[in-house]
């Protein structure tokens, strides 16, 4: 029954990690209250929850029983199953919260619900909305009950609090005994009892119903947040055209497609499975996986990916990944579990929150006792001042206040194609000041194209007296490199067919180890040669031309009809259009560039010319290595951008290290973050997206510990009372979500 199993091993025990979604936590009390009850069971090693993504991994021994994690989080108030991005849409959030009463389905599986589960279970009609409606109702009739029989008020108020203080004490109650003495629940638990005892029990129901207004509101916001990511899963389509030995496609599940099926895309339709395209051809809009805007065309032999649009033709494709391994799955997967690992912020605000309500409680006491005892002050007055005191002594909005604003942050990045492997990462993004970038297939395309095509005259026909042609020049080449695998020849194959030439039949064609093809084309004799092999048939003139096209980092090859040299033909791995623009994009935020790459010097130093980048050529995976630790132990923050294979070394040494150019199926293993769609820009966009994402942090922490501030000073003076201490804490929650929700729209 687990959602994901890892063989780890501490000391001699094999440890197995599980994952669960939880339904109903909403804040950070409530991850603290989980992460404590689970500590406690028996088996359990280690323990992460992520309030945004509702999810809870555990570290356990491999003996661990099948509701071992089920039970305790039941006895909190949480509903929980084991996880899995492709059967469900999302969870429902709107359940037994902070404050609410337990599921009755605590243990329900929502593996179970399809992509329509948030419409089947919306929020006010899960338990926390009941209870806050029942509350709020009973605090209405006891008020008219008041008005018109005033003598029932003694007992019509009492039990109008009674209504939902005892969930909450229940609560209070459960997760005292799991090791969380001091819950929001505890707290509010005592001012209502408190209040209720110095006579203030219209407050104290009124605060109570304010209380649950605020849990609800909480909830409602942590879904919206949560539903950000997992939204993903919905992309892809409940059933896919099967087609089975020949007959009609049928319609199947698409969760249950195994890998080597064959289904059938229509027009319109979305893929249902990662495949390979076996027949068909059509332009597939990937923005909703990748969120690159153009459509791509695809055929025979193209990879295709599910949750993607087919346009415009039919598409016959094989399945390659089952339904929990497709790439949908992976991203939500990467996402979910980059939530549970905390940033260093994170961390730190975790450690002040577990020393902030037990301070908070001592202040209240203090507040209650000191000043009748040591000043006369009234008794009534100062515990109804100390009881708002505690009131302020959860620190939800707090301990909020930075994983809602990663999840976000990550949300965000994973709908535009930036994964990032945890809010670590995210923070460290905005402190870069140096990116290294490699060269082939990062800043460049990683395919050679045809940049040059310099006829120079031959007799026979093939190139024509008069100068010859491009074209002619071209056509000639192609003839000889018809059917070659070798990079070189397709692009000269690509560049063929780009201009519309159909390349004539050539005869007798063979290779020259070391120097190049030759062959007859038209009855002539035709050679495709190295400029070193060609170098007898070419002019002084001919021969600078040569060298001029090398020295700006370009492949030469010479075309030879009857020996005589008829053109040149420059090829050159050329900048990724956006290459520029996204250099620029990080001067303007303040960052160096800089480019490592293998290849040679004057290759590296021509393509850097055109970036405006500084070069470094001719390394091997140590060098680069090693320019990554001289750049760090020079102050430097450095992230490396690469395919995560020749560079791996540096990759791993890097601040972050990014993988980019390998499509959807980037080095993520080495990598802390990738770039699907491979733009250079998008290495700026991460950037800007972690500075964002900081200075959301920054605004919640100031927000949570601004508002508790100054409601804190104003209760001990007396200026404010119960409900606005209630409202200044569930408010402050609401506040940081909402705020941090902004982050999921922004787009640059």
């Amino acid at each position: 029954m687990h959602g994901m199993e890892d063989g780890v091993r501490a000391g001699d025990i094999a440890l197995r990690t599980s994952r669960y979604r939880v339904s109903g936590m909403d804040c950070g009390s409530c991850a603290a209250k989980i992460e404590t009850a689970l500590r406690r069971v028996p088996g359990i090693r280690e323990v992460r929850v992520s309030v945004p993504g509702g999810t809870v991994t555990v570290s356990h021994e491999a003996a661990l029983g099948a509701d071992a994690v089920v039970r305790p989080l039941a006895a909190l108030g949480y509903g929980a199953a084991p996880a899995d991005p492709v059967a469900e849409a999302a969870v429902p959030t709107c359940g037994g919260g902070c404050c609410g009463p337990a599921h009755s389905d605590a243990a329900h599986s929502h593996a179970a619900h399809s992509h329509a589960d948030p419409a089947e279970a919306p929020w006010w009609r899960g338990r926390k909305a009941v209870l806050t409606l029942a509350a709020g109702a009973a605090l209405a009739a006891a008020t008219l009950l008041g008005l018109l029989v005033p003598e029932t008020e003694p007992w019509a108020f009492p039990l109008a609090l009674t209504v939902g203080l005892v969930p909450v004490a229940r609560r209070a109650l459960a997760a005292a005994r799991a090791g969380t003495p001091f819950s929001i629940e505890t707290l509010m638990t005592v001012a209502a009892v408190g209040a209720l005892v110095i006579g203030a029990v219209e407050e104290a129901a009124t605060v109570l119903v304010l209380f649950l207004v605020g849990e609800l509101l909480e909830g409602v916001a942590a879904g919206r947040a949560r539903a950000g990511i997992r939204g993903l899963t919905a992309l892809v389509p409940d059933t896919a055209l099967l087609e089975e030995d020949g007959a009609a496609p049928r319609a199947v599940p698409a969760a249950g497609l195994a890998v080597g099926s064959v289904i059938l895309v229509r027009p319109g339709d979305r893929v249902a499975a990662d495949g390979i395209v076996l027949s068909g051809s059509s332009a597939v809009d990937e923005s909703p996986v990748t969120g690159e805007s153009m459509p791509k065309p695809k055929g025979a032999g193209d990879p295709v990916f599910a949750g993607t649009i087919n346009a415009d033709g039919a598409l016959r494709v094989r399945v390659t990944a089952a339904a929990r391994d497709n790439t949908i799955a992976r991203i939500v997967r990467l996402v979910e579990e980059a939530q549970e690992s905390k940033a260093p912020t994170e961390r730190l605000i975790d450690r002040f929150a577990r020393l902030y309500t037990p301070g908070i409680v001592a202040v209240a006491a203090l507040v209650a006792v000191v000043p009748p005892l040591v000043f006369g002050g009234g008794w009534t007055e100062w515990i109804y001042r100390a009881l708002a005191v505690l009131l302020i002594g959860c620190p939800c909005a707090l301990v909020i206040s930075t994983p809602a604003a990663i999840a976000a942050g990550l949300s965000n990045g994973a709908r535009r194609g930036l994964l990032l492997k945890g809010g670590a990462v995210l923070e460290a993004l905005g402190r870069i000041t140096t990116v290294a970038f490699d060269k082939t297939g990062t800043l460049t395309e990683g395919r050679p194209r045809v940049t040059d095509l310099i006829p120079f005259g031959a007799s026979g026909g093939v190139v024509s007296e008069a100068g010859g042609s491009e074209a002619e020049l071209l056509a000639a080449a192609a003839a000889l490199e018809a059917g070659s695998s070798h990079p070189l020849a397709r692009a000269i194959l690509a560049a063929a067919a780009e201009r519309g030439i159909a390349p004539p039949a050539a005869d007798e064609v063979t290779a020259l180890p070391g120097a190049g093809l030759q062959g007859r084309v038209g009855g002539l004799a035709v050679a495709l040669l190295s400029p070193k092999a060609a170098a007898p048939s070419l002019t002084a003139e001919q021969a600078e031309r040569v060298a001029a096209l090398a020295q700006a980092g370009k492949t030469v090859s010479v075309l030879l009809v009857e020996r005589q040299a008829a053109g040149l033909i420059a090829l050159r791995d050329e900048p990724r259009a956006d290459a520029r623009q996204g250099i620029e994009a990080l001067d303007r935020a303040g960052i160096r560039s800089l480019m490592v790459t293998g290849d040679t010097v004057q290759t590296a130093g021509a393509v850097a010319g055109m970036l405006g980048v500084e070069a470094h050529a001719q390394l091997l995976p140590e060098d680069k290595l090693r320019i990554v630790r001289d750049l760090q132990a020079g102050g430097q923050r450095v992230a490396k951008v690469g395919d995560g294979i020749n560079d791996a070394p540096a990759l791993a040494a890097a601040d972050v290290g990014i993988a980019m150019g390998g499509g959807t199926d980037v080095a993520l293993e080495t990598a802390d973050a990738a770039i699907l769609h491979g733009r250079v820009g998008d290495v700026a966009a991460m950037v800007a997206l972690s500075r964002r994402t900081m200075a959301n942090i920054r605004q919640n922490i100031a927000l949570a510990l601004g508002l508790k501030a100054v409601f804190l000073v104003t209760t001990v003076l007396g200026v404010t009372g119960l409900w606005p201490a209630i409202l200044a804490d569930t408010g402050a929650t609401v506040l940081v979500t909402a705020n941090a929700l902004r982050l999921l729209s922004v787009r640059s």
